[in-house]
């Protein structure tokens, strides 16, 4: 890869570049110097402004859109999957235990088997796997494999043994110990519950990190991804100085934006750091927290029971249930750091809106609601009166639309409101959440415009009152995220004086049918004024 010390001065001519910018949507060209465009305008503009001996690319008559930002991801996380065990598309149980069996087999004995990704969902029956289904293909490994929305894993007996988990365990606040009918655990683990299997599997060292984000580096380069917010976990820092060594290298080819764990504010604000630390490619944004669990795994808080289960309304972790979880918030609001909150229920975002409702008003502060899925009219009115940030992933959409009314029935209405919260006058940013769902943007962009489920059943959109428009879809993948991270001065558009990042995509997804987005591809990527992915 390039070094980020060899300046690069570009010229793209004869395209269609949109531009994020309201009174000039559409240009013809860009002209880039250094890391920053310098015109974007009709081909002679840009000709004009072109250093001699510039690089010139013919783009054809295609489209271009200012670099992706993907609010939401677990980048380093990403970075390691694409080493583990592949579960997602397991479409079987049995598939499910011959995959963990070979993985096992090729790790050697004693080797952790990580990754997953695995969705239930998809086997007919549906149910949940067990340790008993994959204790025997792996007597010498111990197995931690974690279902598609990370909110639930699975573990062996060998895992369980490590951990120190028996049938006279007792969950924590805010996790469930699946058992069986002779109250044996099942392998099943929900939330704070999976903490015991994380506090024994070995983290990886540094090297290990810097290599995962190398890999999440090339994938997102593929996809025009040049900017993401990474909501990294528990071993945060240690992942910020794996990020650090790559940019001192100048092998970043995506601007990082890394939200620890609300349990690390106390380090982060006794350090004296604010929200931007760091350099323009590298920066430490702030802290993000959980409200409650996830759809897909039961443990959403909502204020009414899910179907069929009359006693469960979802789980709200111990920090929220005590009074931790607004503490953190409103002292690391205090100390100038970011803030954004998982929250999935109507029940766990009521909560969340109603502690940044009462934060002091003295600041422009762009809280975030991360999620943000099951809202309702009431809700949607008070994210948009604070003008709070409304971080959600599309894709979800399209996949929870699958099977989300048998968990919540009619509510279904104000699941991932995007119309609702536009017209409400909201602040609407997407992602990806990768690796719960693919990083690919154009992924979420059709996902937003045609609300078509991943079955094939919804072919005129899953809640369909709730499409939006490929403009306004582009937007919350460029303009809004790049205001969401306080990066509207140089992020987000392809407009003279803004850091060059942007993608060229194979058609053009404002004039192709939308059903058809879906296999539209990024051919280019620049970052930093510079070629990091080139299909061509």
């Amino acid at each position: 890869m390039m070094s980020a010390l060899l300046l690069a001065n570009l010229l793209l001519v004869n395209g269609k570049i949109w531009t994020g910018d309201t009174p000039n949507r559409f240009v013809q060209a860009v002209t880039i110097s250094g890391n920053r465009v310098v015109a974007a305008g009709t081909n002679a503009e840009a000709e004009a402004a072109a250093a001699p001996g510039a690089r010139r690319i013919n783009l054809g008559g295609r489209l271009v859109v200012p670099g992706f930002i993907d609010n939401h991801v677990h980048f380093i996380e990403g970075g390691l999957q694409l080493s583990r065990v592949q579960l997602r598309d397991a479409a079987t149980p049995a598939e499910f235990a011959r995959r963990i069996g070979d993985f096992a087999r090729r790790s050697g004995k004693g080797r952790w088997v990580l990754g997953g990704e695995w969705d239930e969902q998809l086997w007919t029956p549906y149910q949940l796997p067990s340790r008993q289904m994959i204790d025997a293909l792996t007597p010498d490994n111990p197995v931690f494999v974690t279902r598609l929305d990370i909110h639930m894993g699975l573990a062996n007996s060998a895992a369980l043994k490590l951990a120190g988990i028996t049938r006279n365990s007792v969950a924590p606040a805010g996790g469930e110990i699946v058992r069986d009918a002779d109250g044996e655990p099942t392998g099943i683990l929900k939330d704070a519950a999976m903490d015991a299997l994380y506090a024994v599997i070995p983290p990886p060292t540094v090297e290990e990190r810097a290599a995962a984000a190398r890999a999440a580096l090339a994938h997102a380069a593929k996809l025009g991804v040049t900017s993401v917010g990474d909501v990294s976990g528990s071993e945060a820092l240690e992942d910020f100085r794996a990020y650090q060594r790559l940019d001192r290298a100048g092998e970043l080819s995506s601007r990082i934006h890394l939200f620890a764990p609300g349990s690390l504010y106390s380090r982060l604000t006794a350090a004296g750091i604010e929200r931007g630390f760091g350099s323009a490619r590298l920066q430490i944004a702030g802290i993000k927290s959980f409200v409650d669990g996830s759809l897909g795994s039961s443990t959403a808080a909502f204020r009414e029971p899910f179907e069929g289960e009359p006693e469960n309304r979802g789980l709200l972790m111990q920090e929220f249930a005590d009074g931790t979880g607004r503490k953190r918030i409103t002292e690391a609001d205090a100390a100038g750091l970011q803030v954004a909150t998982h929250a999935i229920g109507d029940r766990a975002n009521d909560q969340l809106l109603t502690i940044y409702e009462s934060l002091p008003r003295f600041r422009e502060r762009r809280l975030r609601i991360e999620h943000a899925q099951h809202l309702g009219p009431d809700l949607i009115k008070r994210i948009a009166a604070g003008k709070i940030v409304a971080s959600m992933q599309p894709y979800h959409a399209i996949d929870d639309g699958r099977w989300a009314s048998k968990k919540i029935g009619e509510r279904v209405r104000w699941a991932y409101p995007f119309r609702s919260l536009l017209d409400a006058g909201a602040v609407l940013t997407f992602g990806s959440d990768w690796t719960v769902a693919p990083l690919d943007p154009l992924a979420g962009i059709y996902a937003a415009v045609t609300r078509r489920t991943t079955d094939g059943r919804n072919p005129n959109g899953w809640v369909p009152e709730e499409k939006i428009t490929v403009e306004e879809a582009l937007r919350c993948y460029t303009v809004n995220n790049a205001w969401a991270i306080f990066r509207e001065h140089e992020l987000g558009r392809i407009a003279p004086g803004y850091l060059a990042d942007l993608a060229v995509l194979s058609a053009d997804i404002f004039s192709v049918p939308a059903a058809e987005i879906e296999r539209v591809r990024v051919e280019m990527t620049v970052f930093d004024g510079r070629v990091v992915a080139d299909r061509q």
